[in-house]
């Protein structure tokens, strides 16, 4: 499990390649959930909330980016 310290220490395109892997894996969750039983099912919501904490870092990264931007434009 890959908590949000450890994801805010990643690169963009860490954190891009974690986002992809976690929602791959999260479909491939979704279709064994509908066609056999899971072995534990929590994953989940593990994965989903994992695509979140990934989400959550890369837009704050943005927001920050534009915040560094915008002051510049203004001079």
């Amino acid at each position: 499990m890959t908590d949000a310290k450890e994801l805010r220490e990643m690169s963009d395109e860490q954190l891009a390649l974690t986002l992809k892997d976690a929602a791959e894996h999260l479909f491939r969750l979704r279709i064994q959930s509908q066609t056999e039983r899971l072995d534990a099912p929590t994953e989940l919501r593990v994965n989903r909330r994992l695509i979140a904490r990934v989400k959550t870092i890369q837009t704050e990264r943005a927001i920050a980016k534009a915040q560094e931007e915008a002051p510049a434009e203004k001079k």
